[in-house]
């Protein structure tokens, strides 16, 4: 409890720091992003369900938000009408990729992303095809980078709260279950398929929110977006975070945003500087960057109590 804690008091810092330390298309990015990471933990972290099909709810539903933004409809009513869109699909697609486990699942997540990525592709006149879909304004209300920081970090909190909720109820312990041992949870009378499914759409859901307000950034939906690539940046994000946290891919995504930022300036080829960055931190942290400063935390603190002992030593002897 003093753990999590401390956590959202940090979440909390940074949300008022942030802007100070990022241009303000990073930071929104960085908060939507946010969201996707820790609703892929729910199915990640906390069910052991791989998915490669992330980008496929990510992007639609931010098709979704900006063709209804185009016709004229309201923020309000576009961000839930894609929102629900994306739990619909997660219903459908889930269904038959719960039917199967392990690499087999993860080739279905795969499959169906781009099968919807070709389908973007190919319907030029809805989605713009490879140039993505453009023109889309924001509203008069949040069209200032205050205002919009202020909508984004709302939504942001309104996610991460509720999916702490699950995550500490009853449904986050049956999902911590089905992870360690599938077979025990199904024995003792839970139907696995069914919460692996609640799970995945849980995840898919809020990754489809957060990619309705993705096209408030640049004002258009790149096709890139939509891409199963962009699936393994998000599984890159929240493993290099560490899934063993509630907030722990918060961290993943901010580092991994910062970072690709600041090397793809200095050298073309930064993808390679990425990639040894998450083998090293896979290999000797498994835990993700997350666990790295739980550790470097926790050494500070053993530090600090040991020299306090020793100062009280030191002044019991002088007295």
């Amino acid at each position: 409890m003093m753990k999590n804690k401390y956590s959202f008091i940090a979440l909390i810092i940074f949300l008022f720091v942030g802007p100070f330390l990022f241009p303000n298309a990073t930071i929104a990015e960085m908060l939507i992003f946010g969201i996707v990471a820790i609703s892929t933990n729910i199915m990640l972290g906390y069910t052991g369900m791989l998915s490669f099909g992330q980008a496929l709810f990510f992007g639609t539903s931010a098709y979704i938000s900006g063709l209804m933004l185009l016709g004229g409809f309201p923020l309000f009513l576009a961000i839930p009408v894609a929102t629900l869109g994306s739990f619909i699909i997660s219903l459908f697609i889930g269904y038959f990729c719960v039917k199967r486990e392990g690499l087999y699942f993860i080739c279905l997540t795969f499959a169906f992303n781009q099968m919807f990525y070709f389908i973007a592709y190919v319907w030029h006149d809805v989605t713009g095809g490879e140039d993505g879909l453009v023109g889309v304004e924001r509203p008069a209300y949040i069209d200032s980078q205050l205002t919009f920081y202020i909508f984004t970090s709302m939504m942001f909190l309104f996610a991460v709260i509720a999916l702490y909720k699950i995550v500490t109820s009853p449904l986050g312990l049956i999902f911590k279950l089905i992870r360690e041992n599938a077979n025990r949870a199904e024995a003792i009378g839970y139907n696995v398929r069914f919460y692996k499914l609640i799970s995945f759409s849980i995840a898919s859901t809020f990754t489809g929110l957060a990619g309705s307000l993705y096209v408030l950034i640049h004002s258009m939906v790149p096709i890139d977006q939509i891409h199963w690539l962009k699936s393994g940046d998000i599984i890159f994000m929240t493993l290099f975070g560490g899934v063993g946290s509630f907030l722990g891919p918060l961290i993943g995504v901010v580092g991994y945003i910062w970072l690709s930022d600041t090397f793809s300036i200095i050298w073309a080829r930064w993808p390679l500087i990425m990639g040894v960055i998450f083998a090293i931190v896979v290999l000797y942290f498994r835990g993700g960057v997350s666990e790295l400063l739980e550790n470097l935390f926790k050494k500070y603190k053993s530090i600090s109590k040991k020299t306090e002992h020793e100062q009280n030593i030191k002044n019991t002897k002088l007295n």
